[in-house]
Parts: C-alpha cells; sequence; structure tokens
C-alpha cells in the first residue's frame, strides 16, 4: 500500500523569497505575509529588518500566478484580510522518509543538531531527525561526542542556517515540552516591538486611505466646480 499523504494549506513555492518581496513591495502587515507564506513571524520580522541568516531575492507570486494584484491591493485595505493563493496543483506533504535538505544547508546539519541537543537536551533523537532530515546514529554520535567531525562541529540555530523553519521548530519544542512534563519556553523579546510596528502600519495605511479619500473629494469638487 502507497504511504498516505496530507494536504496542507497551499504555500508559495519559495516562501522566504516571496515573502522578501511582499515586505519591500507591498504594505501587508507581517503577520498577513507570514500567513500566506507559512512562516512564523519573527521570521518575516528578521526579512524585513535584513538580519536573516542569508540574503534573499525577492520572488513575485504575482508573476509566478500565486497571488493577484487585487488580492494584495484587498490585503492592503484591511490588515485582517488573510490572503488567498491562486488555485493550482495541491501541495503534497511528504508523511514518510526522511526531510529533504539542499545540498547547500548539508553541511549544516551536524550544527543544527548540536544546537538542539544543548538548548532542548528534552527533543528526542527521533524528532531531531524528523526536524533536520538524517539518521538517529548520527544524531546519536553528536549527542555522545563520538562523530567522526565532533572537534569541528560548531551548535547554531536550526533556523538561522536554514534547516528548518521557526513555526516548526516552536511546535516542536512545545511538544517535547509537553511530553517531558515542563514549562515550554515563550520568547517575548519581539513581542512589544512587533505590536508596535504592526499598530504603526495600521495607522499610516488607514492615514493614506483617508489622504485618498480627501484627493479624490477634492478633484471631484474641482470637476464639478469646472463643469458649471
Amino acid at each position: 500500500m502507497a504511504p498516505s499523504a496530507t494536504y496542507a494549506k497551499p504555500q508559495p513555492l519559495m516562501p522566504h523569497a516571496t515573502a522578501a518581496w511582499l515586505v519591500d513591495n507591498t504594505a501587508l502587515t507581517f503577520v498577513q505575509i507570514a500567513e500566506f507564506c507559512g512562516l512564523h513571524i519573527l521570521e518575516v520580522q528578521a526579512i524585513a529588518d535584513d538580519t536573516a541568516g542569508v540574503k534573499l531575492t525577492g520572488r513575485d507570486p504575482v508573476r509566478a500566478l500565486e497571488l493577484t494584484l487585487a488580492e494584495i491591493e484587498k490585503g492592503q485595505n484591511d490588515p485582517d484580510h488573510a490572503l488567498v493563493m491562486l488555485a493550482g496543483p495541491e501541495h503534497v506533504r511528504r508523511t514518510k522518509g526522511p526531510r529533504y535538505t539542499p545540498v547547500s544547508k548539508r553541511q549544516d546539519k551536524p550544527d543544527g543538531i548540536a544546537w538542539l541537543i544543548r538548548h532542548h537536551p528534552e527533543i528526542s533523537s527521533a524528532a531531531i531527525g524528523k526536524l533536520i532530515g538524517t539518521t538517529r546514529t548520527t544524531i546519536d554520535a553528536i549527542r555522545d561526542r563520538s562523530h567522526w567531525n565532533i572537534a569541528n562541529i560548531t551548535p547554531k540555530d536550526p533556523v538561522t542556517v536554514g534547516l528548518c523553519s521557526q513555526r516548526e521548530l516552536d511546535a516542536l519544542v512545545a511538544k517535547a515540552a509537553k511530553k517531558a512534563g515542563i514549562v515550554a519556553p515563550v520568547d517575548t523579546r519581539f513581542d512589544g516591538d512587533r505590536a508596535a510596528l504592526i499598530e504603526e502600519l495600521k495607522a499610516e495605511r488607514t492615514a493614506a486611505h483617508h489622504a485618498a479619500e480627501e484627493a479624490a473629494a477634492a478633484e471631484a469638487a474641482a470637476l464639478d466646480a469646472t463643469a458649471e
């Protein structure tokens, strides 16, 4: 019997590059961009602040036929609007087999594993293997420091080096913490800044909308006066 598959909400083919384009070319909120691209809001904030681990080249979702200009406009006019991706082939998420990692990122796997072992010892080797996409043998070797290259392994946040998303890591940490009976840490460092930024963007959007309405009204009045 073939392995089962689950059908997730459609997402852009290149989520991070798409988020970078939306940040640079639209007035959508970070929340809207994060939800559309399937990213954590802090990932979008890092892209906007240019503090992401890798410099991204934006990918236009309109040209890629994943989003319409009308949908973007709708989102800009209503911060609570959830962007809807254009209908296309269903994205199938694999539930069996190892996670695929681009060749350029594979050398970072040991560093990401070491970081998880150091900062989240409650996460099992099986769960780390599923998140990073490697074998339990490799993870256990790093855990007991018998790995052949242990002297050159430097713990690095797997999100920073692009091995997984912040959302995936947060979900795994919360699940492992719950199973171990401990309270999962909550990162609140950016809460105040994020809330203030979102409110500022909303205020700017509202002001721009009112200004456009006033300009349109003034133009209409001028046309009426000319006609008379």
